[in-house]
Order: structure tokens, then C-alpha cells, then sequence
């Protein structure tokens, strides 16, 4: 007994534990199926992704030696459905065990059986005196995160709500709360497709703090504005919707086909180049530009529990390398006094903090302090130096947010 959600899942898993490939790339991958059991099967995988370092604490007793990797994964995934997912007992091991047999494994089905009976008997109590936080966070994240690592860990534990932002004069879909900051909020889980209004272009998914950087920056209609490394395009709609004239600069042309599409599905208008945003240059100085560089994506581990397991601290020194290089042409882009929002989804203080100061150091350019009136609903959100840090654990009754750091600043 197997089913079209738990192949799908072990399929996502593998892919992120074996290949090393990220959860999204790996589900635009998987074959032909139903919309539903791919949804399914993607929640499912980055349940285990998300507790993956507690479902082995629960497994361990109940094993003499490490299992392969694939067997693991089954073992996860059945776990996962036993004390994360309420999953039927009979129905949780009894699909493991099918897929088992199902993808060459039955000489470790009767394993699988055994170990999942036993946590099955066990039930929520295999979970008490876990330290669950901890054990689902590598040690490396742990202490970037300092004192704030149990809170954000903690945060990571639940599946993130769907936020949206709403075109100008749009309705909100029923069923969503108004956050503080203008985004509205959806369940886990929630099908955005099948929301009233998508195919008109009403709203776009957009997580309540990646919405800030581009309100930030505060376009207004008529300026001269590039949005680097652009895709998906959220950010562009929010400029294109203020009624700058946009240029959204991506270099991944395939990315920059889904910018498109969704500017056209958002009725929106932006110029859009494929090319490097660290060696283009626009054609005049710019008024403004939104820098929301490539980093490490930390701060999107409860939406995308994969970076927990992808990412390593040398590539945290080597985008730090990459964002010096887009700050130093988004700087050369802009005339006198103009004004650079420098974003990253990044909880690292390397590719934050540390690269706005570094840049100060050695660009023409001044620190223009976002004011408490400009961080309304999210001021505890202002560092001592006026600029924009988000964790996950912000916004706790509401469900939390991702992690972001945004700074701007002033071409001198």
C-alpha cells in the first residue's frame, strides 16, 4: 500500500538529501500528477524538513545501525505522518512500508514496519523531553542567530501562512486577516489559485516582510527606478503599481519569463532586461533603486525548510563577495541624491549589517534612516542604526514573518 502523495514526497526528499537540489527546483521536476497530491506531497516533505533533526532523535533508539538514506527518508516520512500529521496509525506504517517495497527496498521493509510500530506505540510521548528547536537547527545556524536563536527556531517549527499583496483598489479574497503592515494573511495551505480574484490580477503572494524593502523605497509616479535581480517580480509590481517607470534586471532568463507572466496576469507595466544587474548600466541615472540581492535565504527557512539543509557558512563568504559587487553598480546607477533600498531575506549579520557598513566605507553614499512612523507595525523591527531587521520571530500572534534586513541609502 503506497499512495500518489508519499512518492512524491520521498521523491521531493530525496532530491534535497541526496542530490542537493532545493525543494522548489525539485518539485517542478516531479512528473506528471494531480495538482492536489503534488500540493500534498510537497507539504509533506517539508514537514520532514522542517523536524527532520527531531524525527531522528525519535528514531534512533529504535535502531541498531544508520539505515541508507533512502530507508531513512521512508523512516522520516512515517514518523512524520505518526506524531506530526495525525496520520492513522495502521494507514502511516502500512504506507511506508508499500513504498518501500514499491522502490526497491523490501529487504528493509520488515525494518520499516518494526521501527514504525514502535513509534507508533510509543506515540506523542516519543516527543517529550525533546529539545526540539535546537535539534531541528544546524549547530552553524544556531550561533549566527545569537540570542535570538531559540525564538526564530522556534518560530521555523510551524508551516508559514500565505500572505498576499493587493493591487491598488483590489478587494481582498474572503477568508484573510489585514496585517499591520498592509498585507493580508491566509491560512497554511491556502491554494492561491483558487482564491477569488487571482486570474484577474488582484493580488500577488508576496511575504509580509518581503513586502517592506519596495514601500521603503517609497517610489513615486513618474520616477526612474530598476529593481535588480528582480524575479519573481513581486517587488516589481509593487513600483510598477506606485507608477514609477520600472527596469527589472534579472539575469536568469527563465526566471525572467515568470516576472513576465506575472506582470501580465497583474495587468502591470515594467521594462524588463536579462542581464547581470552587476554589469548593467541603464541608459541615464537613475531616481531609485531596489537592490534585493541573492544571499543565502535564511530568513525564508519556514517557508523553504530545505536551506536549513542546502546551505553551508562558506556560501554565506562567498554571496557576501556577490552583494559588495551589486551594491557597488547599483550605486554607479544612481544621480546625486538619489536613494538605494538594499535588501536581503537573510538572517546572516554578514550579508545584512555588516555589507551596508562596508559599503559606507568605501561608496559615495549616506545612511538615510527608515523613521518609526515609516516601520508602523513593525517597529520593533528598527536596528540602533535606523534600518530594517525582521526574524521570524516577530509578529508571533500573528504567525510570524520572514526574515528580511533592509537598509537605504543616499548617493551622496
Amino acid at each position: 500500500m503506497t499512495d500518489a502523495t508519499r512518492n512524491a514526497a520521498f521523491d521531493l526528499l530525496t532530491a534535497v538529501f541526496e542530490r542537493a537540489r532545493p525543494l522548489e527546483e525539485a518539485l517542478d521536476a516531479l512528473g506528471p500528477m494531480e495538482a492536489r497530491d503534488r500540493a500534498a506531497g510537497h507539504r509533506l516533505a517539508a514537514a520532514v524538513l522542517r523536524r527532520a533533526g527531531t524525527l531522528d532523535a525519535v528514531l534512533e533508539p529504535f535502531l541498531k545501525k544508520a539505515p541508507p538514506a533512502p530507508v531513512r527518508s521512508i523512516l522520516r516520512l512515517g514518523a512524520a505522518g505518526l506524531l506530526l500529521l495525525d496520520t492513522p496509525a495502521h494507514a502511516a506504517v502500512a504506507t511506508a512500508v508499500g513504498l518501500a517495497r514499491a522502490r526497491g527496498l523490501a529487504p528493509f521493509a520488515g525494518l520499516v514496519n518494526a521501527v514504525l510500530r514502535r513509534v507508533a506505540e510509543a506515540g506523542p510521548a516519543a516527543l517529550e523531553g525533546l529539545d526540539s528547536p535546537r535539534l531541528d537547527t544546524p549547530s552553524w545556524l544556531w550561533t549566527a542567530w545569537g540570542r535570538d536563536a531559540r525564538a526564530i527556531a522556534e518560530a521555523h517549527q510551524h508551516e508559514a501562512p500565505l500572505d498576499l499583496t493587493l493591487a491598488p483598489g483590489a478587494a481582498a479574497p474572503p477568508g484573510g486577516t489585514e496585517l499591520p503592515t498592509g498585507s493580508w494573511r491566509y491560512p497554511p495551505g491556502t491554494r492561491v489559485a483558487e482564491l477569488a480574484g487571482f486570474a484577474e490580477g488582484a493580488f500577488w503572494v508576496q511575504d509580509a516582510a518581503a513586502a517592506l524593502p519596495a514601500r521603503l523605497l517609497d517610489a513615486r509616479p513618474g520616477e526612474a527606478v530598476a529593481d535588480l535581480c528582480a524575479a519573481p517580480g513581486g517587488k516589481t509590481a509593487q513600483l510598477a503599481a506606485a507608477g514609477a517607470r520600472v527596469v527589472a534586471v534579472e539575469r536568469d532568463a527563465g526566471r525572467l519569463v515568470r516576472l513576465r507572466e506575472n506582470l501580465a496576469r497583474l495587468r502591470l507595466e515594467a521594462e524588463t532586461v536579462c542581464a547581470d544587474a552587476a554589469a548593467w548600466q541603464p541608459p541615464a541615472p537613475l531616481d531609485a533603486v531596489l537592490l534585493d540581492a541573492p544571499c543565502s535565504a535564511t530568513g525564508t527557512i519556514r517557508r523553504h525548510p530545505d536551506v536549513a539543509h542546502l546551505k553551508r557558512p562558506r556560501d554565506v563568504d562567498l554571496l557576501a563577495a556577490g552583494q559588495d559587487r551589486l551594491l557597488d553598480a547599483a550605486c554607479a546607477m544612481l544621480r546625486p541624491g538619489g536613494r538605494l533600498v538594499y535588501a536581503v531575506c537573510s538572517l546572516q549579520p554578514q550579508e545584512g549589517a555588516e555589507r551596508v557598513r562596508a559599503a559606507l566605507q568605501r561608496l559615495p553614499l549616506r545612511s538615510d534612516p527608515f523613521t518609526p512612523a515609516e516601520l508602523a507595525g513593525v517597529t520593533a523591527a528598527r536596528t540602533g542604526e535606523g534600518w530594517l531587521r525582521t526574524t521570524p520571530a516577530l509578529w508571533p500572534e500573528l504567525g510570524g514573518m520572514d526574515g528580511f534586513f533592509a537598509a537605504r541609502l543616499h548617493r551622496t
